[in-house]
């Protein structure tokens, strides 16, 4: 029996595990664009790193900030001046806070007959995108750099924490659409029009349009494809649903929800 959600689309409990899910869903949509792309064009994976002050870090709770605590013998040896026969000298705790570089992955899909023009980006949202910092001040840098270079830019947003970051603003998305999660597709021609998908927590995820060339017809991503595949290969069926997620839902979804688990129970 295959490894499936009790979910109709997305699980609010893999947002915890975002970092697994999301490499996943970079890997798996870049795969399955290859092979349904035009002559020419070429999905690729990239990345960027940087570097987010331990302030940061710290606040959000991220958890890949290391902490490294020495012994005494980490200053055996060493002289001192200044100490008056008779005083003991305490020996400090060293601590060493290390920072590493923190790598997003995306997608660009390149035309490699025009010198590896970049014609499309497609990013899924991390939480650092979403949160106060370098990491979303990085991406809006980013998101300006492609809409304004006439590629085409497509978000995808699966986590409800944090702000909202696409390049929609929020404001001019009509309420039907302002869904938990949510899509933005911006073509490099159009340059004034946006495309906004409804991503409602009780549906599965759309299948959406990537925009190509101008001229080309859309290469379709289906997202709850990509999803499935996810939670399968990576074993979420050992994820303990009687703990709420991170974050919690809403009074009307957490029941919602409840009643979904205890039907498959």
């Amino acid at each position: 029996m295959a490894i499936r959600s009790p979910f109709p689309g997305m699980d609010p409990w893999l947002e915890q595990h975002w970092g697994d899910i999301h490499a996943s869903l970079i890997t798996y949509a870049r795969d399955a664009l290859n092979r349904h792309l035009p002559p020419g064009l070429r999905a690729r994976m990239e990345e960027r790193v940087y570097l987010e002050s331990h302030e940061e870090r710290v606040r959000h709770a991220v958890p890949d900030v290391r902490v490294v605590e020495f012994s005494r013998s980490h200053l055996a040896g060493k002289a001192v001046r200044g100490a008056a026969p008779g005083i003991a000298v305490a020996e400090p705790l060293v601590v060493e806070i290390q920072n590493d570089p923190i790598t997003e992955t995306f997608v660009q899909i390149i035309d490699a007959r025009s010198g590896n023009r970049v014609v499309t980006v497609i990013e899924i949202l991390s939480p650092s995108n979403k949160r106060p910092g370098t990491g979303q001040d990085l991406y809006l840098a980013k998101q300006e750099e492609i809409v304004s270079s006439g590629a085409s830019l497509v978000e995808v947003d699966l986590l409800r924490d944090g702000r909202r970051v696409l390049a929609c603003s929020p404001v001019h998305v009509p309420p039907s659409h302002r869904t938990p999660y949510q899509v933005c597709v911006k073509r490099g021609w159009r340059k004034f029009e946006y495309e906004v998908y409804r991503v409602p927590l009780r549906e599965p995820l759309p299948g959406i349009r990537i925009p190509l060339r101008q001229g080309d017809e859309d290469a379709v991503l289906a997202l709850q494809d990509l999803l499935e595949q996810a939670y399968a290969n990576g074993g979420y069926d050992t994820i303990d649903y009687a703990v709420d997620p991170i974050p919690p839902l809403p009074a009307d979804d957490k029941a919602w929800a409840t009643e979904i688990l205890r039907s498959r129970s």
